[in-house]
């Protein structure tokens, strides 16, 4: 196809969209013509600014401290057990609201290999994300682990059949996201999950790249933990809070590896000695983040009116369109697909590859289209399905091809 029967495409699909509408309900961005980067930062929606601005003035300025009594302090496992519904196929008071991706991941990490005893492993892949391998790392030295090395393809992700060739009776955990960070690669949970579990190890799930834009069945798929932050497809914002799942049958031996007041079992009773709170509060360590969680709940409420299989759809079909966009325009200058060409295996971003695609960012960045970057090669094409349209991913594709002619 040439740039203008791509140009015509995009609007028809768009045209054609029954998610269109949802476009509307975010915040535009000036002098941004394309913004494909919501797999890093997701936009804010308009209900989320007159949201905060309401918060300020009436909870926090009207209600003051009385606020924590009357509903903050229990905001965290409300919004835990919306997200679950919603997006995630967890059942309520397994979710909950808390701390950073990193933190999370840690407490998850040390909880699960202190519940295998004796077992002196932890697998995961080499091409997961940097804080999931450094964590790990820190846990292994600091439990006197060993970490098992499941290799992936560069453009792929990690298999069941790899994994099965790397766990066995020392397992303790495996760690893996759900879509890889840069291949953009869909892992199949329930078979990795059912192979872990043949071993006897636990499995933590790390959904960043996948919460909001591909669903989960957390709890049919039998998974341990999961673990998620929130800025990217949930449009929290900069720096919001992350979440975890902690499945039921796993909490009455959860062991918090930092102990803090609110995740007692009476906050207030300020008993000398710690003892975990009941459930899934027990993961808390300390005072939520209440203005943080505000935009994921807005969020969560828009991914629910659209529902999360056709957020999925609408996913498919964005990557679809962008990688007939990119083999038609960019392949013939020596561009390279690094994603999955099959949708089943596809998370909702494409990274193509070019030698000369950091300095192209860079000059995309100052014309206002804005993928990002990822080492060696890497340009992120992220399709955010209630805030991308076609037309947006052309003007992305386009604007790459203009730098690369430069």
């Amino acid at each position: 196809m040439t740039e203008p029967e791509l140009l015509i495409a995009a609007k028809e699909l768009d045209a054609a969209d029954p998610l269109a509408g949802f476009r509307d309900r975010f915040l535009p961005a000036d002098g941004v013509s394309s913004y494909l980067d919501g797999n890093s930062l997701g936009r804010p929606l308009r209900a989320t600014e007159e949201h905060l601005q309401g918060f300020v003035r009436e909870q926090w300025g009207g209600r003051l401290i009385r606020g924590w009594d009357e509903q903050w302090l229990e905001l965290p496992q409300h919004i835990g057990d919306e997200l679950g519904a919603t997006a995630l196929g967890a059942a309520a008071g397994q979710c909950i609201v808390a701390d950073s991706t990193t933190v999370l991941l840690y407490k998850l990490g040390r909880a699960a290999v202190a519940a295998r005893p004796g077992r002196t492993e932890i697998v995961l892949d080499a091409d997961n994300f940097p804080t999931d391998r450094y964590v790990m790392e820190g846990i292994a030295r600091e439990c006197g682990l060993t970490l098992r090395w499941v290799r992936a393809d560069y453009d792929g992700g990690v298999s069941a059949e790899a994994v099965a060739a790397c766990v066995g009776p020392q397992t303790a955990l495996a760690v893996f996201s759900h879509v890889a960070y840069r291949s953009g690669f869909l892992a199949d949970a329930e078979a990795i999950t059912s192979v872990v579990h043949a071993a006897g190890g636990l499995v933590l799930w790390d959904l960043c790249h996948s919460a909001g834009a591909v669903p989960a069945q957390l709890d049919a798929w039998n998974v341990d933990y999961a673990v998620g932050c929130s800025y990217k497809y949930l449009n929290g914002g900069p720096g919001a809070p992350a979440w975890a799942y902690v499945a039921s049958r796993h909490q009455a031996e959860f062991q918090q590896p930092i102990q803090g007041w609110l995740g007692s079992a009476d906050p207030f009773g300020m008993a000398q000695g710690y003892q975990p709170a009941a459930g899934i509060r027990r993961l808390v360590s300390g005072t939520p983040p209440v203005l943080g969680m505000l935009p994921m709940r807005d969020m969560i409420a828009l991914i629910s009116e659209a529902g999360i299989y056709a957020v999925r759809e609408k996913s498919v079909a964005l990557t679809e369109y962008a990688l007939t966009a990119v083999d038609a325009l960019l392949a013939p200058h020596g561009v390279v697909v690094a994603s999955p060409r099959e949708a089943a295996h596809r998370g909702s971003h494409i990274t193509i590859d070019h030698p000369a695609f950091k300095a192209v960012t860079a000059a995309l960045w100052k014309r206002g289209i804005i993928p990002d970057y990822r080492n060696p090669s890497g340009i992120r094409l992220g399709l955010s399905p209630l805030s991308t349209s076609f037309e947006e991913t052309f003007a992305g594709v386009s604007g790459v091809l203009a730098e690369l002619r430069r």
